[in-house]
């Protein structure tokens, strides 16, 4: 985990640093606005510790900037412990305030918590993208699972893939050649009559009438895509 610390006291930064560190956690240390965003741009990280009182660029700037291109945690460490201080910072995308003097427990345990959720919502999101859909058809990454209008449909491991692989690129015509060496995972050597039998199979379990195909559609002469009902 890498954490930008934007802190221009170098006492204060340099205490939190160490302590982070025998916590196992990367820390790059920024002691003004300009170097922070130059800093965070240059690199990924995990989250952001930024005081707002910095030279150059103030923190509400830095995280101005930040909020443009990342969701990253950030979490503002300030003097400043008034309400008003507190809704600004936090209405400009912060996700936690901490009040100076802190504890460098507080500090870890907001981190860790920040990160926490972070990384749980973009499981989330994740997960939630990796469901293919294509008018009533349902394909599920993460299980495995294909249904059509609710109901569960059993498809064989190739029949799934191929499937899959349509439903990631919807505009995009594959050959037979492409569909087996996707599907396969190996060099193909002129077989069509694989490809030929899964699809005829696929389009049996999954097209209302199969001899005249709406999902997995024919582009004669090239191969197969995806129909325009996707």
């Amino acid at each position: 985990m890498k954490i930008l610390l934007v802190e221009d006291d170098t006492e204060i930064s340099d205490m939190l640093k160490n302590f982070l560190i025998t916590e196992n956690f990367e820390v790059v240390q920024a002691f003004d606005g300009e170097s922070a965003c130059r800093e965070f741009f240059a690199e990924e990280y995990s989250l952001v510790l930024l005081d707002l009182m910095i030279p150059k660029k103030s923190g509400m700037e830095v995280m101005k900037e930040i909020r443009e291109k990342s969701t990253v945690p950030i979490i503002i460490l300030s003097a400043k412990d008034t309400d008003s201080d507190k809704t600004l910072g936090l209405g400009l995308g912060a996700d936690d305030y901490i009040t100076k003097p802190f504890s460098v427990t507080e500090v870890l345990a907001r981190i860790k918590a920040n990160i926490r959720r972070n990384t749980q919502y973009a499981a989330q999101a994740v997960k939630a993208e990796e469901v293919l859909t294509c008018g009533s058809l349902a394909l599920d990454v993460n299980d495995y699972s294909v249904q059509k209008n609710g109901t569960r449909i059993e498809l064989t491991a190739k029949e799934f893939e191929i499937l899959k692989l349509l439903l990631q690129n919807p505009k995009k015509v594959y050959t037979k050649e492409q569909i087996y060496s996707h599907v396969w995972n190996d060099a193909y050597l002129g077989d069509e009559n694989a490809v030929n039998v899964h699809i005829s199979r696929l389009r049996n379990k999954i097209e209302e009438d199969p001899r005249n195909p709406q999902i997995i559609v024919t582009v004669w002469g090239i191969g197969y895509k995806l129909g325009d009902m996707a």
